[in-house]
């Protein structure tokens, strides 16, 4: 049997793989939130089961896959076939989770109890079909080692170099995609028939298999069964260790590989934004280079069978330590590379390239050094390193980034494996002065790379920094101008539009409200404007240190966050909605910009509309502010609207850009702006004329309805534009609508 058909099938089960935790992961934060302890959740569930796959399959491949090439192959056909059907059943299994949570409508759901619930719920719908990721690895390894016939089969690199090849093809296929044409659900089943081609082709080629072939004594990797000890002499690094060394090598690379892909992502969002494009372009670059890295390792290894000497890789764990801090060279922002998501990625394969090929060369290298051949060594190697995996991006969010900032995470992080690094040149081979100069030098340069760049907080000499698990905050104040940015990316100012964002839905109702809610807190003027109606106000707010900077933006508003009118949650908008039954007489959304940003799509879908109409009190009404963007999109979400209440209007701001959508269960009153001015409490009075001093209260609301647009001249901007739903992100998905026209 051709160790090509492996090649292809885990080529395409790479492919797969990324595809799913996409998808999965997005339709996860549809029914639960999009908070980062629920990401972490998903993708903690998502590496526990490829961990305990790899574990258990190994154990399989001994146990049950006995010395028949045949039983071993049909035995990882019937993984890929599950993946298959378990894969397309996890939206059901969210959605159900969704509705037995919210339908106990228990007031007892605080956040906490509300994550252990949705948490657990996530993990028991994405286990199992990662039990059987995960336990493909060391299934196709016994089959392949069983069906050598006694030639050499391929080791664990062979395989680990497709399946990250095939992931980078998944990365890109499904966010530039496969998404924008078919939305998350179709995109599924698409990937659940890849999986049930590979595992029906397969079983197939089982049955050209003979029952029993006598199993290889070795594999490709130079990694004999038998005698260990006898290659310490011709690889005088690597050879000395013990499993337990390099297994603690596993763990430590996959902790820190994953951490670091956090820290990437707060680095590099200033220069490459926020849209779903950027994110995936990190995650490509960090897979094409990891392939390149698993490739090179794999010529290492042909070189090294014909030397006589195997790869040591102790230049590897020096171009992974110096490498770990290239990131903050190419992400300083004096560098002269602003021009959007082109330059960005260059800065992107500048920074990322030398860490992510020296993990894809170690990887392979240390699990084949681990397993040394044996389907069994390799799964629970691989189970190592994936446990890494899992705790990275918990360690790097919830505690390294919070105390220690961007450049103290990666120097922290990149500390390791310098200490590795300094244990390999001291068991050089025949040129112990050159791997210590090796070094030295890259000590220096590291340490060159830590005191001589800056980060991007620094273009602002008036500033306040925080940071938190969620982003990195910055207050500055720019040419007498106050601003607020998120990861770098300014979210908003102080304008009059989000005081009409309350001032305009609480005077279209009959009477004063009695409660409202403002999902988005940002620099807390809306939030000021509710209070100053004198109703109790809840803000839901992301990202906990937005909120304490309110005093920056608004001299002695701190003072409001401790009037028992309100209340500021920090959580997800949804998240609330869903776990807290609480009626409101007025709901205003000012999602952050741009439109297209990752997630946005949550707070504009008509499944969220859905949720808010279910929420709001008799006579109620939703304010939706939507910024100017992407006709298309705004007729995406004027359709959604109009698809979920009963009567929608839209008017233009004050500041004639952007619109205000006011959706009710009624008809809103014919009423000029004089009579909506009167209705307005005296502190209000106050409030919407701040930043117009002598004007009369009218005219604002006068500037407003004069700019009110039909609902269906709106929605005609792009009448093949589908109502924007969590399972069609139509605002976020553009690519192929933009250049090509597809869709439109």
């Amino acid at each position: 049997m051709s160790r090509g058909w492996f090649y292809v099938f885990f080529l395409a089960s790479g492919f797969c793989g990324l595809v799913y935790e996409i998808v999965w992961l997005r339709l996860a934060m549809a029914q639960f939130g999009i908070t980062a302890p629920l990401t972490a959740i998903v993708l903690s569930a998502f590496m526990a089961g490829l961990a305990l796959g790899s574990w258990g399959g190994g154990r399989l491949a001994a146990a049950a896959g006995g010395r028949s090439p045949r039983a071993a192959l049909r035995l990882y056909a019937l993984a890929e076939i599950l993946i298959a059907a378990l894969g397309i059943g996890v939206p059901a299994w969210l959605r159900a989770g969704r509705a037995l949570i919210e339908g106990t409508e228990s007031a007892a759901w605080n956040s906490a109890a509300y994550y252990a619930a949705s948490g657990g719920w996530v993990s028991l719908a994405l286990l199992p079909a990662c039990l059987c990721m995960g336990a493909t690895f060391p299934l196709a390894m016994a089959a392949m080692r069983r069906s050598a016939g006694g030639r050499r089969p391929p080791g664990f690199s062979y395989l680990y170099a497709a399946n990250v090849l095939g992931a980078a093809a998944g990365t890109i296929a499904s966010a530039f995609i496969l998404i924008e044409i078919g939305g998350f659900r179709n995109t599924l089943l698409v990937t659940a028939t890849l999986n049930l081609a590979i595992g029906a082709a397969a079983w197939l080629l089982s049955l050209t298999v003979p029952a029993g072939v006598t199993e290889a004594r070795g594999d490709d990797s130079g990694e004999p069964v038998a005698d260990p000890g006898a290659d310490a002499v011709r690889d005088p690094w690597s050879g000395a260790w013990g499993s337990a060394a390099l297994l603690s090598f596993l763990f430590i690379t996959g902790l820190i590989s994953m951490a670091m892909e956090i820290v990437w992502v707060r680095l590099f969002t200033p220069f490459l934004g926020t849209l779903v494009y950027a994110f995936a372009a990190i995650l490509a670059i960090y897979l094409a280079a990891t392939f390149l890295g698993s490739v090179l390792y794999r010529q290492a290894v042909a070189r090294g069978a014909a030397s006589g000497r195997r790869p040591d890789g102790r230049w590897a764990w020096l171009l992974l330590g110096a490498g770990g801090l290239l990131p903050l060279l190419t992400a300083d922002p004096r560098l002269p590379l602003w021009d959007g998501l082109l330059t960005g990625a260059l800065r992107v394969v500048a920074g990322l390239a030398v860490f992510c090929a020296a993990t894809g060369y170690l990887t392979p290298m240390l699990i084949d050094r681990a397993s040394r051949g044996e389907a069994r060594a390799a799964g629970g190697a691989y189970a190592v390193n994936v446990a890494g995996c899992i705790i990275g991006p918990l360690f790097a969010s919830f505690w390294l980034l919070p105390s220690a900032g961007e450049k103290g995470a990666l120097a922290l992080l990149s500390a390791p494996l310098f200490a590795i690094g300094l244990m390999a040149t001291r068991r050089a081979g025949p040129d112990p002065a050159t791997s210590r100069a090796a070094a030295f030098g890259a000590f220096a340069a590291s340490v060159a790379l830590i005191w001589g760049t800056r980060d991007f907080a620094t273009l602002f000499p008036h500033r306040e920094v925080r940071r938190d698990y969620e982003a990195t905050v910055i207050a500055a104040t720019v040419e007498g101008e106050k601003r607020l940015l998120v990861n770098g990316i300014g979210i908003t100012a102080l304008t009059p539009i989000t005081k009409m964002m309350v001032h305009l839905p609480f005077a279209f109702l009959p009477q004063p409200p009695r409660r409202a809610l403002v999902v988005c807190f940002g620099m807390g003027t809306s939030f000021r404007s509710s209070l100053s109606w004198e109703v109790p106000t809840t803000a839901v707010e992301l990202v906990p240190s937005i909120p304490p900077l309110v005093g920056y933006f608004h001299p002695g508003a701190s003072e409001l966050l401790r009037s028992p009118l309100a209340r500021v949650v920090i959580d997800d908008g949804r998240r609330l909605l869903e776990r807290e039954p609480v009626l409101y007489d007025a709901i205003t959304i000012d999602p952050p910009p741009p439109i297209e940003a990752a997630g946005s799509s949550l707070l504009y879908s008509s499944d969220f509309y859905a949720l808010l109409r279910r929420r709001l009190a008799e006579g109620g009404v939703l304010q939706q502010w939507f910024p100017d963007g992407e006709p298309a999109s705004l007729a995406s979400v004027a359709r959604a609207l109009a698809g979920s209440f009963p009567h929608v209007r839209a008017f233009r701001s004050v500041e004639g850009w952007g619109i205000h959508f006011l959706a009710t269960e009624r008809v809103l009153e014919a009423i000029g702006p004089t009579e909506l001015a009167r209705r307005l409490p005296a502190r209000a009075v106050t409030d919407l004329l701040e930043w117009w001093p002598g004007v009369d209260p009218a005219e604002p609301f006068r500037a407003v309805l004069s700019q009110e647009v039909p609902i269906g001249d709106l929605v005609a901007l792009a009448p093949r534009a589908p109502a924007l739903s969590d399972d069609r992100p139509y605002n976020e998905y553009f690519l192929l609508r933009r250049a090509f026209g597809f869709g439109l």
